[in-house]
């Protein structure tokens, strides 16, 4: 294969006057760690179920995973307030947004703070929110209590995206980089955060697919600054992004299927999942890498920020587009420490990448400055943008 074009794109380390940039990154988790080892127990004897095929079947999927540690909100206190969370087929819709709403509301201003801390620029600075998250629903919606836990100013502008589920990130991302691109001077901050407990069922043997969720998914937040044109007095950009595009497969709508119900939301993912993405993978990658004008490409001379999806969906995308297993190395220790946390989890597969950057660095060897920014929601929803590392 070839090499990246720099001439179309330069090789400064400096960002492109008038680019969107991320400024820094932030995260926040609940308090209860979940251990993977731990987790078969303790959720069958959460919800009084004794079914050795269900507990076998989960447990074979825990292994698969690739999962160790989660963060939940989910705890003893909630269940002895709200016991009937735990039993089957009880109106519980009220009760879980109840408690989601505040949930992901804490979580994002914690995650947001640290954000903003590592910025090192005033609150007062920030123009623009864009709020992403899966697991709430109300009006107002979260980005205006996000915006008042922060004590953001009321001319603060806001934007809202709810239910996009794992592809929300990337989504917010684009959305950030448009509106920080079009806004001059502007700084955005981006804050997701999501929590299971919306959809948190006991094991049924009418719902198998549920046990995927019970053994991947995780909760947590996670935030951005993004911004254009960095003052390079008191900002540090780390990642240029440089062109952000969005392509939905037709007729796969089914494949990632929600609904909220009188008992939460109930999810169903298809086994053909996988080979979706690795069908279609390649096709989007290159779609991608000529809007941004590159002549040409080797894709193990580019960085990868993937969404963590599973293992089965990482494995196929290295799989497909024959990528070196250190490829997606940040993508499957995000997996691995927080599990698939939806939304959340490109912000910890950037910050990863951003620490094994720095030890290449430290080591004085040669690092990819041209990378791809990858996620996959419903619809089947493809989201991607060329980035450029700007701290090599």
């Amino acid at each position: 294969m070839g090499s990246i074009d720099a001439a179309v794109l330069g090789s400064e380390k400096k960002s492109n006057p008038g680019k969107a940039t991320i400024l820094a990154l932030g995260k926040a988790f609940p308090h209860q760690l979940v251990m993977q080892e731990y987790l078969v127990d303790g959720y069958f004897k959460t919800t009084k179920c004794d079914d050795p095929e269900l507990k076998q079947k989960l447990t074979r999927l825990c292994k698969t995973t690739t999962v160790k540690t989660r963060y939940v909100v989910m705890s003893e206190e909630i269940l002895k307030k709200y016991p009937e969370l735990a039993i089957e087929g009880g109106s519980t819709v009220t009760q879980r947004l109840d408690i989601c709403n505040d949930a992901v509301t804490e979580m994002a201003v914690e995650a947001s703070r640290a954000c903003i801390k590592n910025w090192g620029r005033s609150i007062s600075d920030i123009t623009h929110v864009v709020y992403v998250s899966s697991s709430e629903a109300r009006l107002p919606g979260g980005d205006l209590y996000l915006a008042k836990g922060l004590g953001l100013s009321p001319d603060t502008h806001r934007v809202l995206l709810y239910f996009v589920g794992c592809s929300g990130g990337v989504a917010g991302l684009r959305v950030a980089k448009d509106i920080a691109e079009n806004n001059p001077g502007s700084r955005v901050l981006l804050a997701t955060s999501e929590t299971t407990i919306i959809g948190f069922k006991p094991p049924s043997v009418d719902r198998p697919y549920d046990l995927v969720g019970v053994a991947l998914f995780g909760d947590g937040a996670g935030a951005m600054i993004i911004g254009s044109d960095p003052d390079p007095i008191c900002e540090k950009p780390l990642f240029e992004l440089h062109t952000a595009i969005q392509n939905f497969l037709p007729e796969t709508e089914k494949t990632i299927d929600g609904r909220l119900t009188e008992q939460g939301i109930n999810f169903k993912l298809s086994r053909e999942l996988p080979q979706i993405i690795e069908d279609n993978v390649e096709n989007f990658c290159k779609k991608l890498i000529g809007k941004a004008g590159l002549a040409h490409k080797n894709y193990n001379q580019m960085f990868w920020a993937v969404h963590p999806g599973g293992p089965a969906i990482l494995n196929r995308i290295e799989k497909r587009l024959n990528l070196s297993p250190e490829k997606l190395s940040p993508s499957r220790r995000a997996l691995m420490d927080y599990g698939n946390a939806s939304s959340n989890s490109i912000v910890y597969v950037l910050e990863y990448m951003w620490e094994e950057s720095k030890k290449v660095r430290n080591m004085n060897e040669e690092e990819n400055e041209w990378g791809l920014i990858l996620a996959f929601g419903p619809g089947v929803t493809f989201e991607g943008i060329i980035a450029r590392n700007l701290d090599v």
